[in-house]
């Protein structure tokens, strides 16, 4: 293909901010085919030459996050004498941050990783979700920063996780036609957001959800309401009805990321807790108003 490309990623840590910039970047370029090479955890010569081995076996311009002074010079003499472009992402903010503060960077590699509050909390969020997954542990909610609600297969569980890896403790209580109104969201004590999506979408999702439980699983819910067209979209609409009646913001995640889902839920928050900062919710029992 006269668009293939190998594209080498080099870092000195585990490699996903040259793997973010790499997808948000290709994702640009429509008939782009990419390989990608990602050379991870990068400290040391020896290290590196594995790399330059790898680099001069399939040519193809580099992105690096290197710090280390003596790595970074030895990866650009490489690339330069083979011909090959190399970038270093790290380098326009870092000269914005030294000239901003007037002070040097460290260059010390992985400074990001560390076991810090920030760290601990975002273990905590993970567990919390593990624990609260599905509307398990219901009691549990009062400790929540965000509870999700929707039908089933409509995105809580991978959004909750999302979210915890942001230190968010996120709740997810599925919706059940026929069933009496989640316990514990009469006065939530944290914003609640609905989820929801297109009929068609959803009834595709759950099907390929029965196909990975089994034959059985298929022979006994195929023809049941659960992928049902007329009766998954009565379901969305008894949700979606339930969520406007309680003043809860809906989110269509239909050709939503997780990514952007979570974004989406994070600017709700937001706006709940100002809204409550401002006075415009007084007590756990206050609702916020629908959103988008």
């Amino acid at each position: 293909m006269p668009n293939r490309m190998n594209l080498h990623l080099v870092s000195d840590a585990t490699g996903e901010t040259l793997n973010s910039i790499a997808r948000a970047t290709v994702s640009q370029f429509e008939h782009a085919s990419i390989v990608y090479h990602r050379w991870s955890l990068i400290r040391t010569r020896f290290q590196l030459h594995r790399v330059l081995e790898g680099i001069e076996a399939e040519p193809g311009p580099v992105l690096s996050t290197l710090v280390e002074k003596g790595l970074r010079a030895e990866l650009e003499t490489f690339c330069q004498r083979l011909g090959l472009p190399v970038v270093n992402v790290l380098d326009p903010v870092m000269t914005m941050f030294q000239d901003q503060f007037g002070e040097k960077s460290l260059a010390r590699p992985g400074r990001q990783y560390v076991l810090d509050a920030d760290y601990f909390k975002r273990i905590d969020a993970m567990h919390y979700v593990l624990a609260h997954d599905d509307g398990q542990a219901q009691a549990g909610i009062a400790e929540a920063d965000v509870c999700l609600i929707g039908v089933s297969r409509s995105s809580k569980t991978p959004t909750s996780f999302y979210l915890a890896n942001r230190g968010i403790k996120a709740a997810n209580i599925p919706l059940v036609p026929g069933l009496p109104d989640p316990p514990g969201l009469d006065q939530p004590p944290c914003p609640v957001v609905g989820l929801t999506l297109d009929a068609e979408a959803l009834i595709e999702i759950r099907r390929h959800r029965l196909r990975l439980i089994g034959t059985m699983a298929m022979q006994r819910q195929d023809s049941s309401e659960y992928v049902d067209l007329d009766a998954v979209k009565s379901e969305l609409v008894w949700a979606r009805r339930l969520c406007v009646r309680r003043g809860w913001p809906v989110i269509d995640v239909t050709r939503r990321s997780i990514e952007e889902t979570a974004a989406t839920v994070l600017q709700l928050m937001e706006a709940w807790h100002e809204r409550r900062r401002k006075g415009g919710i007084d007590s756990p029992s206050a609702r916020p108003t629908p959103g988008p």
